[in-house]
C-alpha cells in the first residue's frame, strides 16, 4: 500500500482549514436555538455527573445498616432525588436532540438549496473543467456528512465536556488522591488520541476527495456505457475506477482505522483506571480515609470520565469528516458566478422583436490565450435562414454559445435589432431563442409536459399542431396514453422520435429566434425531408441559425457562412457558393462522390 501523498493533498489541507468557521458563520440564524440546545445538553450531563455521589450516600446508608438498620426515610429521600435528576437529564436531552434534528435538517435543505441555486449562477466553463459527478457528490456525500456531524457530534461534544469536567470537579470534591490517581491513569491515553487525530486529518481530507472522484467517473461511464461497450474500452475503464477505487479504500482504511483505535485505547485505559480505583480505595479504605460508598462513586467516575475522552475523541473524527465536506461545499458556494445583471432595465421583448442579428468584430478563446474566433462579422436580416457550415472545429458551436450568451465575447459584440446582447440580461437574451441541440435531453415526465416544458398557457391543440408539423402526431396517439405517456428509462423512443420531441419543443416556445445544432442528425432520410418541410412552414418570419455537416439539408438557406479556423471565408446562398467553386464547393461535392 503506497503511502506517496496525492500532489492535491496540500491543496485539499488547506481547503479544509477554515471550512468550520464558514459552517458557522453559515448556521448564524439558528445560532439561538442551537446555544439552547447546548445549554440543555449541558444541564443534561450535569444532572447525570450529580447521580453518583448519592449513590455513594446511599452505598454508605446501607453499609451502616448492615449493623444498625437501614434508614428507609433517608433512603428514599435520595432515592426520590436520584429519579428526579435522572428523569430531568432525559427530558432536557430529549429536547435538545429535537431541535438539533430539526436546525440540522434545516441547514441541510438550505446547503442543498443555494447549492442547486449556485449551479444557475456558474458559467458554463465551470463544467466543462468539472464532472456532474463530483458536483452531484457536493450536494449528497458532504452535505449528508455535515448533517450527520451538526445533529450528533456537536450536542455530544458538549455533553462530553460537561460529563467530563463535571466529573473531573466532583471527584476532586469527593476525595482529591483517588482523583489523582485516576486522572493520572487517563492522561497516557489521551496524549496518544491527540496524536492520532493529527495524523488522521489528511485522511479524512482524500476520503472525500476520492468520493467525489469516483461518484464522477461512475457518472460518466455509466452515462456513457454503450459507447464504453462499443469501443471495448471496459478494461481501461475498468483501469481507471480500480485506479480511484483503490485511492479511496486507502484513505479511508486509514481514516477509519486510525479512529477506530480511539474506542479500544480508551477502552483499556477506563479498565485501567478501575483497577487503579479499586486499589488505591481499598488502601484508603482499610486506613479509615473513605467510606466503601466513595469506591462506589469513584467506578461511575471513572466510567463518567472515561468515556467522555472517547467519545470526545469521536467526535475529533466526525469533525475531521465534516471539515473535509464542509470545505468542498463552500468551495463550490464561492467558486465565481456569472455577473450581477440585476442593473440592467433594458429588454427585448419576444413579441416585438424583429430577429436582425449582427456579428461585429467578435473575437473569442475558452482559454483567453488561445483564440478561436477571429474579428467574426455578419450581418443577418430578420426572417432570413442562416446556415452555418464547416470542419469539425472550425467554430461553428462556438458561434451559437456566444449568441445565447452561454459565454461572453472576448471583444467586439452581437447585435440582435441594433441592441448589444451585453446591454441586456442572459434570461432575456435566452427569451429570444429556442433551440434544438444534437444531443437531444428528456426528463421524467408525460409527453406532453417534455414539449411543453417551462412555457406557460400552451393548449393541447397547440401541442398537437407541433407534433403533426414534425410527424410525431400519429406515432403518440398509437401509444396506450398517447400525450399522457410517461417519458422514463422504460420508455422505448428511438432516438429520432426524442429528438422530434425537442423538435416540437422549440416549435411551441415560437420565440423569433431559432437555433438549430445539427438538429435531423439522429433522424432516417424520409423523417429528415418530413422535419425539413415542417421546419420550412415554423420557420417563416422566424430568424433561424442552423448548424449542418450535411449540407444537402441547407440547399434552402438565405445565407451560407462558411468557417474555417474561426474565420468567415465565404458567405452566400447555395447556387452562389457551388459556382465560386471554393472551399464549400469542396465540401459539399466530397459529399456526393461515387
Amino acid at each position: 500500500m503506497s503511502s506517496r501523498k496525492p500532489p492535491v493533498m496540500a491543496e485539499n489541507e488547506k481547503l479544509s482549514k477554515g471550512a468550520i468557521g464558514k459552517l458557522s458563520a453559515y448556521c448564524r440564524k439558528y445560532m439561538a436555538v442551537i446555544i439552547l440546545a447546548l445549554i440543555l445538553a449541558c444541564a443534561g450531563a450535569i444532572f447525570n455527573v450529580m447521580g453518583p455521589d448519592k449513590l455513594s450516600d446511599m452505598t454508605n446508608i446501607i453499609v451502616e445498616g448492615i449493623m444498625t438498620g437501614i434508614d428507609m426515610g433517608e433512603f428514599e429521600n435520595i432515592a426520590f432525588f436520584l429519579l428526579t435528576i435522572y428523569i430531568l437529564g432525559f427530558v432536557f436531552n430529549y429536547i435538545q436532540g429535537f431541535i438539533m434534528s430539526t436546525v440540522t435538517q434545516r441547514v441541510s435543505r438550505s446547503l442543498r438549496s443555494d447549492i442547486s441555486d449556485k449551479i444557475n449562477r456558474l458559467p458554463l466553463k465551470y463544467f466543462d473543467s468539472t464532472s456532474f459527478g463530483n458536483v452531484l457528490s457536493r450536494v449528497t456525500n458532504d452535505v449528508d456528512m455535515i448533517a450527520q456531524t451538526l445533529n450528533n457530534s456537536l450536542s455530544t461534544f458538549v455533553i462530553s465536556a460537561t460529563t467530563f469536567l463535571g466529573a473531573l470537579i466532583m471527584m476532586f470534591y469527593t476525595n482529591w488522591i483517588m482523583a489523582l490517581s485516576a486522572i493520572v491513569s487517563t492522561i497516557f491515553g489521551f496524549s496518544i488520541m491527540m496524536i492520532i487525530m493529527k495524523k488522521s486529518q489528511k485522511h479524512f481530507v482524500a476520503q472525500q476527495r476520492e468520493l467525489g472522484s469516483i461518484n464522477g467517473h461512475i457518472e460518466e461511464i455509466y452515462s456513457g456505457h454503450n459507447v464504453v461497450k462499443a469501443y471495448n474500452d471496459e478494461e481501461r475503464a475498468e483501469k481507471q475506477f480500480n485506479d480511484i477505487n483503490d485511492r479511496l479504500y486507502e484513505s479511508a482504511w486509514k481514516s477509519q482505522f486510525l479512529s477506530g483505535m480511539m474506542m479500544p485505547l480508551m477502552g483499556f485505559i477506563g479498565n485501567f483506571g478501575y483497577v487503579v480505583v479499586c486499589v488505591i480505595g481499598a488502601v484508603l479504605t482499610h486506613k479509615e480515609i473513605i467510606e466503601f460508598g466513595t469506591i462506589v462513586a469513584f467506578m461511575i467516575y471513572i466510567r463518567l470520565f472515561t468515556n467522555p475522552l472517547s467519545q470526545m475523541a469521536q467526535v475529533a473524527t466526525n469533525m475531521q469528516s465534516a471539515s473535509a465536506a464542509a470545505g468542498r461545499v463552500f468551495e463550490f458556494l464561492e467558486e465565481r458566478e456569472l455577473d450581477d445583471e440585476s442593473h440592467k432595465t433594458l429588454r427585448l421583448k419576444p413579441a416585438d422583436t424583429r430577429g436582425d442579428v449582427e456579428f461585429k468584430n467578435v473575437a473569442f478563446g475558452y482559454d483567453k490565450s488561445r483564440i478561436i474566433i477571429h474579428d467574426f462579422s455578419v450581418k443577418t436580416k430578420a426572417g432570413q435562414k442562416i446556415a452555418i457550415v464547416g470542419p469539425t472545429g472550425a467554430g461553428k458551436t462556438t458561434i451559437v454559445n456566444l449568441l445565447m450568451r452561454f459565454y461572453d465575447v472576448n471583444s467586439g459584440e452581437i447585435r440582435i435589432d441594433g441592441i448589444s446582447t451585453k446591454d441586456i440580461t442572459r434570461e432575456n437574451v435566452h427569451e429570444l431563442f429556442c433551440m434544438v441541440l444534437q444531443d437531444t435531453w428528456l426528463f421524467e415526465g408525460t409527453i406532453k409536459e417534455n414539449i411543453i416544458y417551462s412555457k406557460e398557457g400552451v393548449r393541447e391543440e397547440q401541442v398537437v399542431e407541433a407534433c403533426k408539423a414534425v410527424g410525431l402526431h400519429h406515432f403518440i396517439k398509437s401509444l396506450p396514453d398517447g400525450y399522457d405517456t410517461i417519458l422514463n428509462d422504460k420508455a422505448n423512443l428511438s432516438a429520432g422520435q426524442k429528438q422530434l420531441i425537442t423538435i416540437a419543443r422549440a416549435m411551441i416556445d415560437n420565440a423569433p429566434l431559432l437555433i438549430l445544432d445539427e438538429a435531423t442528425s439522429s433522424v432516417d432520410t424520409r423523417t429528415e425531408i418530413l422535419i425539413q418541410e415542417a421546419m420550412d412552414k415554423l420557420t417563416v418570419g422566424k430568424t433561424s441559425f442552423v448548424i449542418a455537416h450535411r449540407l444537402s439539408t441547407i440547399k434552402n438557406a438565405d445565407l451560407i457562412l462558411v468557417m474555417k479556423d474561426g474565420d468567415i471565408i465565404e458567405t452566400g446562398n447555395h447556387e452562389e457558393l457551388l459556382s465560386k467553386k471554393g472551399f464549400y464547393a469542396d465540401l459539399y461535392m466530397s459529399q456526393f462522390a461515387q
